[in-house]
Protein backbone atom coordinates (compact mmCIF):
# COMPACT_ATOMS: atom_id res chain seq x y z
CA UNK A 1 0.00 0.00 0.00
CA UNK A 2 1.64 3.52 -0.70
CA UNK A 3 1.35 5.75 1.68
CA UNK A 4 -0.08 9.18 1.25
CA UNK A 5 1.15 12.70 2.81
CA UNK A 6 -0.48 15.60 3.06
CA UNK A 7 1.38 18.50 1.78
CA UNK A 8 1.99 20.88 3.88
CA UNK A 9 -0.31 20.09 6.79
CA UNK A 10 1.45 16.49 7.58
CA UNK A 11 4.94 17.54 6.83
CA UNK A 12 6.09 18.31 10.65
CA UNK A 13 5.53 15.54 13.04
CA UNK A 14 8.27 13.54 15.39
CA UNK A 15 9.82 11.73 12.94
CA UNK A 16 10.64 14.36 10.36
CA UNK A 17 10.29 18.06 11.86
CA UNK A 18 14.62 18.59 12.09
CA UNK A 19 13.93 18.81 8.65
CA UNK A 20 11.05 21.28 8.08
CA UNK A 21 10.93 25.30 8.41
CA UNK A 22 7.74 26.29 9.81
CA UNK A 23 6.01 30.08 9.77
CA UNK A 24 3.21 29.95 12.48
CA UNK A 25 2.99 26.00 12.92
CA UNK A 26 2.99 25.74 8.43
CA UNK A 27 5.67 23.75 7.03
CA UNK A 28 7.31 26.44 4.54
CA UNK A 29 9.90 24.83 3.36
CA UNK A 30 10.90 20.45 3.56
CA UNK A 31 14.57 19.12 3.40
CA UNK A 32 14.25 15.33 2.03
CA UNK A 33 17.33 12.96 2.12
CA UNK A 34 17.22 9.51 1.37
CA UNK A 35 19.73 6.76 0.83
CA UNK A 36 16.53 4.13 -0.10
CA UNK A 37 13.57 4.71 -2.72
CA UNK A 38 10.65 5.75 -1.25
CA UNK A 39 6.98 6.14 -2.32
CA UNK A 40 3.66 7.29 -2.54
CA UNK A 41 1.12 9.70 -2.72
CA UNK A 42 1.50 13.68 -1.72
CA UNK A 43 -1.80 15.32 -1.36
CA UNK A 44 -1.26 19.08 -1.95
CA UNK A 45 -3.21 21.50 -0.11
CA UNK A 46 -1.19 24.40 -1.21
CA UNK A 47 1.26 25.29 -4.47
CA UNK A 48 3.96 22.98 -3.75
CA UNK A 49 7.86 24.05 -6.07
CA UNK A 50 10.12 20.66 -5.66
CA UNK A 51 13.60 21.45 -6.16
CA UNK A 52 16.22 18.03 -7.02
CA UNK A 53 19.84 18.36 -6.09
CA UNK A 54 20.50 15.10 -6.04
CA UNK A 55 18.62 12.04 -7.60
CA UNK A 56 15.68 11.87 -9.44
CA UNK A 57 11.66 11.67 -8.69
CA UNK A 58 8.93 10.27 -11.29
CA UNK A 59 5.69 12.29 -10.44
CA UNK A 60 2.33 10.80 -12.10
CA UNK A 61 -0.68 13.35 -12.58
CA UNK A 62 -3.37 11.71 -13.80
CA UNK A 63 -2.53 9.66 -16.92
CA UNK A 64 1.29 11.94 -17.05
CA UNK A 65 4.53 10.59 -15.37
CA UNK A 66 7.53 12.60 -15.95
CA UNK A 67 10.90 12.41 -14.06
CA UNK A 68 12.60 15.71 -12.81
CA UNK A 69 16.65 15.29 -12.54
CA UNK A 70 19.61 16.48 -10.60
CA UNK A 71 19.35 20.29 -10.27
CA UNK A 72 15.87 20.43 -12.42
CA UNK A 73 12.50 22.03 -10.48
CA UNK A 74 8.84 21.24 -11.18
CA UNK A 75 5.87 23.10 -9.82
CA UNK A 76 2.65 21.14 -8.51
CA UNK A 77 -0.33 23.20 -8.18
CA UNK A 78 -2.60 22.84 -5.12
CA UNK A 79 -5.39 20.54 -4.73
CA UNK A 80 -4.08 17.85 -6.48
CA UNK A 81 -2.82 14.57 -5.50
CA UNK A 82 0.40 13.31 -7.43
CA UNK A 83 2.28 9.83 -7.17
CA UNK A 84 6.02 10.02 -6.34
CA UNK A 85 8.85 7.73 -6.36
CA UNK A 86 12.37 8.99 -5.20
CA UNK A 87 15.23 7.52 -6.04
CA UNK A 88 19.15 7.86 -5.65
CA UNK A 89 21.78 8.45 -8.22
CA UNK A 90 23.45 5.07 -7.83
CA UNK A 91 27.01 6.86 -9.09
CA UNK A 92 25.91 9.48 -6.48
CA UNK A 93 25.94 7.76 -3.22
CA UNK A 94 22.35 6.31 -3.90
CA UNK A 95 21.81 9.46 -2.73
CA UNK A 96 18.41 11.47 -2.82
CA UNK A 97 18.44 15.19 -1.94
CA UNK A 98 15.89 17.86 -2.32
CA UNK A 99 13.29 20.45 -0.48
CA UNK A 100 9.60 21.32 -1.44
CA UNK A 101 8.45 24.77 -0.82
CA UNK A 102 4.51 25.18 -0.08
CA UNK A 103 3.67 28.43 -1.40
CA UNK A 104 0.76 30.02 0.24
CA UNK A 105 -1.52 32.75 -1.79
CA UNK A 106 -0.83 35.05 1.11
CA UNK A 107 3.08 35.02 0.08
CA UNK A 108 2.03 35.67 -3.88
CA UNK A 109 -0.28 38.31 -2.99
CA UNK A 110 2.28 40.08 -0.58
CA UNK A 111 4.94 39.21 -3.33
CA UNK A 112 2.95 41.05 -6.00
CA UNK A 113 1.85 44.07 -3.89
CA UNK A 114 5.84 44.92 -2.80
CA UNK A 115 7.92 43.93 -6.01
CA UNK A 116 9.12 46.36 -8.90
CA UNK A 117 8.27 44.87 -12.09
CA UNK A 118 10.82 41.77 -12.52
CA UNK A 119 12.83 42.12 -16.14
CA UNK A 120 13.64 38.20 -17.21
CA UNK A 121 16.79 37.11 -18.84
CA UNK A 122 16.67 36.19 -22.41
CA UNK A 123 16.20 32.72 -21.15
CA UNK A 124 14.14 30.47 -18.25
CA UNK A 125 15.91 27.03 -18.64
CA UNK A 126 13.11 25.11 -19.53
CA UNK A 127 13.99 21.63 -20.83
CA UNK A 128 10.48 19.67 -21.30
CA UNK A 129 6.92 20.20 -20.30
CA UNK A 130 6.49 20.45 -16.66
CA UNK A 131 10.25 20.08 -15.98
CA UNK A 132 12.84 23.59 -15.53
CA UNK A 133 16.62 23.61 -15.07
CA UNK A 134 17.74 25.58 -12.00
CA UNK A 135 19.51 28.23 -12.12
CA UNK A 136 22.81 28.90 -10.94
CA UNK A 137 21.50 31.01 -8.18
CA UNK A 138 18.66 28.97 -7.41
CA UNK A 139 21.04 25.64 -7.01
CA UNK A 140 23.55 28.26 -4.58
CA UNK A 141 20.13 29.63 -3.08
CA UNK A 142 19.71 26.48 -1.81
CA UNK A 143 22.67 25.38 -0.95
CA UNK A 144 22.38 28.93 1.37
CA UNK A 145 19.01 27.35 3.80
CA UNK A 146 21.34 23.92 4.66
CA UNK A 147 22.51 26.13 7.77
CA UNK A 148 18.54 27.43 8.59
CA UNK A 149 17.95 22.96 8.84
CA UNK A 150 20.43 22.55 11.64
CA UNK A 151 19.21 25.49 13.55
CA UNK A 152 15.53 25.89 13.15
CA UNK A 153 14.94 26.76 16.63
CA UNK A 154 17.06 30.28 15.81
CA UNK A 155 15.38 31.34 12.84
CA UNK A 156 13.20 33.66 12.75
CA UNK A 157 9.79 33.85 10.73
CA UNK A 158 10.83 37.30 8.99
CA UNK A 159 14.06 35.30 7.87
CA UNK A 160 12.01 32.74 5.88
CA UNK A 161 9.83 35.71 4.56
CA UNK A 162 12.61 37.25 3.23
CA UNK A 163 14.49 33.78 1.88
CA UNK A 164 11.02 32.98 -0.22
CA UNK A 165 10.82 36.24 -1.43
CA UNK A 166 14.15 35.76 -2.85
CA UNK A 167 13.38 32.81 -4.07
CA UNK A 168 10.71 34.82 -6.02
CA UNK A 169 12.80 36.79 -7.45
CA UNK A 170 15.72 34.04 -8.83
CA UNK A 171 12.24 32.48 -10.51
CA UNK A 172 11.36 35.99 -12.02
CA UNK A 173 14.73 36.87 -13.35
CA UNK A 174 15.86 33.08 -14.22
CA UNK A 175 12.68 31.14 -14.83
CA UNK A 176 10.17 33.51 -16.25
CA UNK A 177 8.39 30.32 -17.33
CA UNK A 178 7.82 28.77 -13.80
CA UNK A 179 7.27 32.16 -12.72
CA UNK A 180 4.67 32.91 -14.51
CA UNK A 181 2.80 29.76 -13.76
CA UNK A 182 3.00 30.56 -10.19
CA UNK A 183 1.45 33.78 -10.91
CA UNK A 184 -1.33 32.42 -12.87
CA UNK A 185 -2.45 29.98 -10.07
CA UNK A 186 -3.00 32.17 -7.11
CA UNK A 187 -6.64 32.26 -8.23
CA UNK A 188 -7.23 28.77 -8.75
CA UNK A 189 -10.15 27.84 -10.87
CA UNK A 190 -13.06 25.34 -9.97
CA UNK A 191 -13.21 21.56 -11.28
CA UNK A 192 -15.79 19.76 -13.01
CA UNK A 193 -16.75 17.19 -10.50
CA UNK A 194 -17.03 14.28 -12.42
CA UNK A 195 -13.67 14.83 -13.35
CA UNK A 196 -12.81 14.80 -9.80
CA UNK A 197 -14.38 11.88 -8.77
CA UNK A 198 -14.00 9.77 -11.59
CA UNK A 199 -10.09 10.21 -11.25
CA UNK A 200 -9.59 10.19 -7.65
CA UNK A 201 -12.23 7.40 -6.65
CA UNK A 202 -9.71 4.61 -5.96
CA UNK A 203 -7.52 6.40 -4.38
CA UNK A 204 -7.39 6.44 -0.70
CA UNK A 205 -9.19 10.05 0.02
CA UNK A 206 -12.08 11.58 1.91
CA UNK A 207 -14.72 13.32 0.60
CA UNK A 208 -13.21 16.27 2.48
CA UNK A 209 -10.18 16.27 0.24
CA UNK A 210 -12.12 15.72 -2.45
CA UNK A 211 -13.54 18.92 -1.93
CA UNK A 212 -11.09 20.39 -1.46
CA UNK A 213 -8.64 18.93 -4.65
CA UNK A 214 -12.28 20.42 -7.10
CA UNK A 215 -11.69 23.95 -5.22
CA UNK A 216 -14.62 23.82 -3.43
CA UNK A 217 -16.30 23.93 0.22
CA UNK A 218 -17.18 20.55 1.57
CA UNK A 219 -21.14 21.73 1.61
CA UNK A 220 -20.84 23.13 -1.59
CA UNK A 221 -19.41 19.91 -3.08
CA UNK A 222 -21.91 17.84 -1.45
CA UNK A 223 -24.46 19.85 -2.84
CA UNK A 224 -22.96 20.49 -6.51
CA UNK A 225 -22.35 15.99 -6.45
CA UNK A 226 -26.25 15.49 -5.08
CA UNK A 227 -26.79 17.57 -8.24
CA UNK A 228 -24.54 15.75 -10.87
CA UNK A 229 -25.07 12.22 -9.56
CA UNK A 230 -28.57 12.09 -7.61
CA UNK A 231 -26.78 11.03 -4.70
CA UNK A 232 -24.65 11.38 -1.57
CA UNK A 233 -20.67 11.49 -2.41
CA UNK A 234 -20.28 8.78 0.26
CA UNK A 235 -23.06 6.53 -1.34
CA UNK A 236 -21.41 7.14 -4.85
CA UNK A 237 -17.73 6.44 -3.56
CA UNK A 238 -18.52 3.53 -1.28
CA UNK A 239 -20.20 1.96 -4.71
CA UNK A 240 -17.71 2.36 -6.81
CA UNK A 241 -15.04 1.43 -4.66
CA UNK A 242 -17.03 -1.72 -4.10
CA UNK A 243 -17.10 -2.49 -7.29
CA UNK A 244 -13.26 -1.66 -7.89
CA UNK A 245 -12.50 -3.93 -5.24
CA UNK A 246 -14.50 -6.67 -6.97
CA UNK A 247 -12.97 -6.34 -10.53
CA UNK A 248 -9.06 -6.64 -8.74
CA UNK A 249 -10.07 -9.56 -6.43
CA UNK A 250 -10.66 -11.13 -10.48
CA UNK A 251 -8.08 -9.65 -12.51
CA UNK A 252 -4.99 -9.67 -9.76
CA UNK A 253 -3.61 -11.32 -7.15
CA UNK A 254 -2.74 -8.59 -4.83
CA UNK A 255 -3.96 -9.45 -0.85
CA UNK A 256 -7.28 -8.67 -0.01
CA UNK A 257 -5.83 -6.03 2.86
CA UNK A 258 -3.50 -4.23 0.21
CA UNK A 259 -7.55 -3.80 -2.18
CA UNK A 260 -8.93 -3.00 1.10
CA UNK A 261 -6.92 -0.35 2.09
CA UNK A 262 -5.54 1.18 -1.11
CA UNK A 263 -9.12 1.78 -1.60
CA UNK A 264 -9.72 3.80 1.06
CA UNK A 265 -11.18 1.30 3.87
CA UNK A 266 -10.19 1.63 7.48
CA UNK A 267 -10.20 -1.80 8.34
CA UNK A 268 -10.65 -5.43 6.91
CA UNK A 269 -13.85 -6.37 8.98
CA UNK A 270 -16.02 -3.10 7.93
CA UNK A 271 -14.55 -3.35 4.10
CA UNK A 272 -15.39 -7.71 4.56
CA UNK A 273 -19.00 -6.97 5.73
CA UNK A 274 -20.26 -3.93 3.44
CA UNK A 275 -18.45 -5.57 0.37
CA UNK A 276 -20.80 -8.83 1.08
CA UNK A 277 -24.10 -7.04 1.67
CA UNK A 278 -23.13 -5.73 -1.18
CA UNK A 279 -22.35 -7.92 -3.52
CA UNK A 280 -23.73 -11.29 -1.88
CA UNK A 281 -20.68 -12.81 -1.19
CA UNK A 282 -17.54 -12.46 0.69
CA UNK A 283 -14.02 -11.03 -1.22
CA UNK A 284 -12.82 -14.30 -0.83
CA UNK A 285 -15.48 -16.09 -3.08
CA UNK A 286 -13.96 -14.03 -6.22
CA UNK A 287 -10.43 -15.54 -5.50
CA UNK A 288 -11.68 -19.25 -6.36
Amino acid sequence: MEKMIKIPSQVINADTAQNSLAIDGCPLIEQCLLTAEEKGIMFLEEHVLLFVLRGSVSLTLGTRTYTVGKNEMTLLKKTTAVQYEKRGDPEDGHIYYGMMFSIKDDLIKSFLATTEKITPKGTDGETRAGVHTMTECLITFAASLSPYFHNSAEVYPGQLSLKMKEMLYHLGIGNHSIYQQLMQLYQPARIGIRHIVEEYYTSPVTITELAHLSGRSLSSFKRDFQAAYSMPPAEWMRKKRLEKAKAMLETTRLPVSDICFSLGFENMSHFSRIFKEYHGNPPSFYRH
